[in-house]
């Protein structure tokens, strides 16, 4: 999720409401109050899409998990085929394909696993915005209540009690933020090389691949004899 979101869903979620109670002497606190809210719900819609694309990220990526595994496992009997009847050079193209997607899978069954914790790390932030919604909606209505009492001194009473209980609130709000942040995960970055010791390393992965087709080979044309 982009940076800029989640520092606004840690606005809404661990604060704004003692900046909303601090601001009664506004003109209309309530409906300062009433765009807060709305703004909550802005942020849900916000996240729910981000929360839709991840889940179709994480559909493709499991559609595409499951072809490659089904086209190795193909080859794998086509290989067969092809040594059983002296074919090598057929054998050695179906195993170099065989080495392309295995290279695939596990960056795909990675794919799939973050879009895993994306997925649910995006549904504990609705879920922390709802709460949050629910805080500022009661303390909306505390804050009406205070106002239909008395239109002076009661009033301002009236405003001091819900500002204690909100800087309450805002702690066990920021408290369960805090608890959905936890999931969140870093990854750590590369290793450089030069142009140099990228060439050479990519001579030695053409290499390396090509013993390993070699090897595959002579392992399943012995395997192929002994039956």
């Amino acid at each position: 999720m982009a940076e800029g979101l989640v520092t606004r869903v840690k606005r809404l979620v661990s604060g704004g409401v003692n900046q909303l109670v601090d601001s009664i002497e506004n003109t209309s606190p309530a409906t300062v109050m009433e765009e807060a809210i709305r703004e909550v719900d802005r942020a849900v819609d916000q996240v729910r899409d981000e929360l839709a694309g991840v889940l179709a990220n994480k559909h493709l990526a499991n559609t595409r998990l499951g072809e490659t595994t089904t086209r190795h496992e193909e080859l794998q009997g086509q290989i067969a085929v092809a040594v059983k009847e002296g074919r090598d050079d057929l054998a050695e193209a179906a195993i170099a394909r065989q080495l392309d997607l295995e290279v695939q899978i596990p960056v795909l069954e990675s794919a799939v696993a973050d879009a895993s914790r994306e997925e649910k790390e995006l549904e504990g932030y609705v879920s922390a915005l709802q709460a949050r919604k629910r805080e500022m909606e009661a303390e909306l209505v505390n804050f009406r209540r205070s106002q239909q009492q008395s239109a002076t001194d009661s009033a301002a009473s009236g405003v001091a009690a819900p500002k204690d209980s909100v800087e309450g609130k805002t702690r066990k709000a920021e408290q369960a933020f805090d608890r959905v942040m936890q999931n969140a995960t870093g990854l750590p970055g590369g290793l450089s090389t030069d142009k140099a010791d990228a060439t050479k390393l990519a001579e030695l992965e053409d290499l390396a691949r090509k013993n390993r087709v070699s090897e595959r080979l002579a392992a399943l044309k012995a395997s192929a004899k002994d039956g």
